[in-house]
């Protein structure tokens, strides 16, 4: 069909497009495994962070005192503590990244964040899908009602009652394991979740006590806290992506240098002790070894 000339061009055609496919390759290789860390790429070492100049934390920033964006514009609380922290002894600068329950370990295991410090429970099933480094703090379930109809025990809720909680929180996993008949109205965010149970919605919202107690002594006659331990005592800790042995390790070092200064208390009189009190500070502070 062809003659020479027609092959010649044809073998000479094929080749440069072989070799326009290998160089594109080439190229996509390189740049997966660049430093940045970008969603998608690997999780980044302790290095790969010193050399950005960046760690990227993912925090919450509506849930005082723990996490929130103040007056001013700026992330402030009790876990922003702790990434400042981290931020100065790695020498690079925190971009702060907000997060909500459900996505925290979405967030990691995407690599969108390099530490997580969002009030994060540490639970078994939790612990298979990030690595969770040493706890800074203690916290059980609770349950918050108003002082007109106190719940003081879950065998009060009717069939026909709802329980606020926040998707992708442990007061989800445990009342869908040990309490499959109670009904919950789920919502995303803790916003939404407070600004339901203020217009009324819910006989009762189950959350972390440490949020439940701060909701309702900042409006003391209308909520309260009946029930402050609902099943087994946790702690909270940061998580990293699993398998980053490299920042899981300077993390559980950094703590323990934390832990021996006593940091954790220190952060916990600038911002729980205003809602909390003296009374809580040795019950919720854990001061790593």
């Amino acid at each position: 069909m062809f003659g020479n000339n027609g092959r010649k061009k044809m073998k000479a055609a094929l080749a440069a497009l072989a070799a326009a496919a290998l160089g594109a390759a080439l190229l996509v290789g390189c740049s997966g495994g660049s430093a940045g860390g970008s969603a998608g790429s690997g999780p980044r070492t302790v290095d790969q962070i010193k050399e950005s100049g960046t760690v990227r934390i993912g925090v919450f920033s509506d849930k005082s005192p723990f996490g929130y964006v103040d007056e001013h514009g700026n992330y402030a609380g009790y876990d922003i503590e702790l990434a400042n922290r981290i931020g100065e002894d790695l020498g690079v600068k925190v971009e702060f990244v907000s997060t909500e329950a459900a996505n925290r370990v979405e967030y990691l295991q995407t690599n969108k964040v390099d530490i997580i410090l969002a009030n994060f429970t540490v639970t078994e099933e939790r612990a298979q899908q990030v690595d969770f480094a040493s706890p800074y703090m203690n916290v059980a379930l609770g349950v918050v009602s108003r002082t007109d109809n106190p719940i003081t025990d879950m065998s009060q809720i009717g069939p026909n009652d709802e329980v606020i909680v926040i998707s992708g929180t442990t007061a989800e996993t445990y009342l869908t394991k040990n309490m499959p008949n109670v009904k919950m109205k789920k919502f995303d965010t803790y916003a939404s979740a407070k600004t339901a149970f203020e217009n009324g919605e819910g006989v009762a919202w189950a959350n972390d006590n440490t949020e439940v107690i701060a909701f309702a002594q900042a409006d003391a006659a209308k909520y309260v806290v009946g029930i402050d331990a609902l099943g087994n005592a946790d702690t909270i800790a940061p998580a990293v992506t699993k398998g980053n042995d490299s920042l899981l390790s300077w993390l559980n070092d950094e703590l323990a240098s934390l832990g021996s200064q006593s940091f954790f208390h220190a952060a916990y009189d600038k911002t729980l002790a205003g809602t909390y009190g003296e009374a809580y500070k040795d019950t919720l502070v854990v001061e790593p070894k």
